[in-house]
């Protein structure tokens, strides 16, 4: 799993920026728009939300546990459905920013979360969190179907029977290249810029130490037999949107956000991998997604009686 150093170097080194942009309790999973894209992200936000509470039951009374919880939109959404949340992250600013609003927020490797470590739950929810749960290292080990199986096992003993889980992932794409061929040496200038191999290392700049499953295909064969398959669909549109939309936020002009830029200089003057994953001007989720190098499905599970 990608460990709490590489979380912070995507999430905590720029949390600041991304809250002043996207707002406190900055949702930074794909929005559900289901192809309207008239609709702000605000609302694409709360349809996925709604959709989300709908699948796996929230509401009064409900106990929910929020995989990998971000900055807390989820769970704020199951605090104001009368719910009780529990989030756990292993990005130490997104940990103090839920609990500077008072959400029930922990320090916590999501793979490693049992009964005895915060109880049963009545649903649980993986919204993106599931993207870093294998490290590249495990999977050159082969170990990323054993990785995912374990997870759904300890998943599986929250529940009550029937009890439902909502995954929401990228996943390697149709048009992926084989994993072999992606080399972060390619960053150097190997191949031409912005070819799918550059993008791919970019992208594994961007989010260090996470591998995503090849299809949901594997995740749907890890899950059992702990779980069967509800519903699936792809949001890959939708998620093509809502980065789109992010893009136009976080660029929008702000003096406060310029000043915290200028914090992050000493960085950006020492860290190559810094320069690269975050002023390289590509934004390489959104081009995988447009490539099909990248998909997204949205996952709704059941625990098997």
């Amino acid at each position: 799993m990608a460990d709490r150093k590489d979380l912070d170097f995507t999430y905590t080194l720029i949390d600041r920026i991304f809250r002043l942009s996207l707002g406190e309790l900055a949702d930074f999973s794909g929005a559900k728009y289901d192809g309207d894209f008239s609709m702000s992200l605000e609302e694409a936000q709360r349809r996925k939300h709604e959709y989300v509470a709908e699948q796996i039951g929230i509401g009064p009374g409900r106990r929910v546990l929020d995989l990998g919880c971000g900055w807390g939109p989820l769970l704020n959404f199951i605090r104001n459905r009368g719910g009780m949340g529990v989030g756990v992250t292993l990005a130490s600013a997104q940990v103090a920013a839920c609990r500077r609003h008072g959400l029930d927020v922990y320090l916590y490797d999501a793979r490693k979360v049992t009964r005895d470590s915060f109880g049963a739950f009545d649903g649980v929810a993986s919204v993106g969190g599931f993207e870093h749960f294998c490290s590249p290292d495990e999977y050159r080990a082969g170990r990323q179907e054993e990785v995912y199986r374990e997870f759904f096992a300890r998943i599986e003993n929250l529940l009550p029977d029937d009890g439902r889980l909502y995954l929401q992932t990228m996943v390697w794409g149709r048009n992926m290249m084989p994993a072999e061929q992606i080399d972060i040496e390619v960053l150097k200038g190997l191949p031409p810029r912005h070819s799918d191999a550059w993008v791919l290392a970019l992208l594994g700049r961007q989010f260090p130490g996470s591998w995503l499953p090849f299809g949901k295909e594997q995740i749907v064969r890890c899950a059992e037999p702990h779980f069967r398959l509800v519903s699936s669909s792809s949001g890959r549109l939708d998620y093509i949107e809502t980065i789109s939309q992010w893009n136009t936020r976080i660029g929008a002009p702000s003096l406060r956000k310029r000043l915290l830029k200028l914090q992050l200089l000493p960085r950006w003057l020492t860290s190559a991998d810094f320069r690269l994953a975050f002023t390289s001007g590509v934004s390489a989720n959104k081009v995988c997604f447009e490539r099909e190098l990248l998909d997204h499905y949205r996952l709704v599970f059941e625990k098997q009686r």
